[in-house]
């Protein structure tokens, strides 16, 4: 864990807090009483509502994202007894049943964390890393209930606006390497008539650019598979790009040659990225 002090002074100039907006009553009442059981717990610092109902985005039929920040002198002895309390306490709530009742597409999707975010190595042909996904959504965007806690302002002045120059270059750099294997590999599956492979393989790649043209950009993302139209037109002020994107994953006829038109026109744009 890390036990690095802080200036409280350098903290709280980069505090960017959020303030959750729920679709219905029944989310907020089910925020609010997570909110209260896991403040009561000392080793927690902050409640935070991430994804849509943190940015205001929510609607009735959306999940209920939380993630519960730790102290960064948790144990994980404390973690799994909290994660095992909290189960115990979730099964006979009547807020929470009463929540899950009121649609079949009513989640509750609640992680504890302790906030070391790591970055790992990006590996050519493995699966895609949130590293940014995670920074992004849980420190960037995410609305906290109650006040922020002193380990979140600390996370928040370490990776806002955003992490350092070296670590960007690399991952930059890996994020595109991976993207140019993948779209190499795509014409392999086409001769061997793999052509739902090849598709897959080609959806990977695309989230492969959306993740590079981030990092590039040094802006924080929320996901690589949504919320693609606001995010590179509002956030990344990138309107004229938009429209060459829906294209790449546009397939007429799969058993043909048009996902190999579609590699030519990906790697494109990620030569564009820079």
């Amino acid at each position: 864990m890390n036990h690095q002090k802080w200036d409280i002074e350098q903290v709280e100039k980069m505090q960017i807090i959020r303030k959750p907006i729920f679709p219905t009553t029944l989310h907020q009442d089910l925020a609010e009483l997570i909110r209260d059981h896991f403040l009561a717990i000392p080793a927690v610092d902050t409640v935070l509502t991430v994804n849509s109902c943190a940015r205001g985005q929510a609607v009735p039929e959306s999940d209920l994202d939380v993630a519960i920040l730790v102290k960064s002198d948790t144990t994980a002895a404390e973690l799994k007894t909290m994660e095992h309390s909290w189960q115990i306490y979730l099964q006979n709530q009547p807020t929470f049943l009463k929540y899950r009742q009121s649609s079949p597409f009513a989640h509750l999707h609640l992680d504890i964390i302790d906030g070391n975010y790591t970055p790992a190595k990006v590996e050519k042909g493995e699966p895609i890393d949130y590293f940014e996904i995670e920074i992004g959504n849980q420190i960037c965007y995410s609305a906290p209930m109650e006040n922020a806690g002193f380990y979140f302002q600390t996370l928040q002045s370490k990776w806002l606006p955003y992490y350092n120059e070296e670590l960007r270059l690399q991952r930059l750099q890996m994020t595109k390497d991976a993207c140019n294997y993948d779209l190499d590999h795509i014409p392999f599956f086409i001769k061997r008539e793999l052509y739902f492979q090849a598709f897959d393989i080609l959806c990977k790649a695309f989230q492969e650019y959306l993740q590079a043209l981030f990092i590039a950009n040094k802006t924080y993302p929320i996901a690589y598979n949504k919320w693609i139209k606001e995010q590179v037109i509002k956030w990344l002020n990138k309107p004229d790009l938009y429209p060459e994107l829906s294209p790449i994953l546009s397939i007429s006829n799969i058993e043909s040659n048009e996902i190999n038109d579609r590699v030519k026109d990906l790697r494109r744009l990620l030569s564009k990225v820079t």
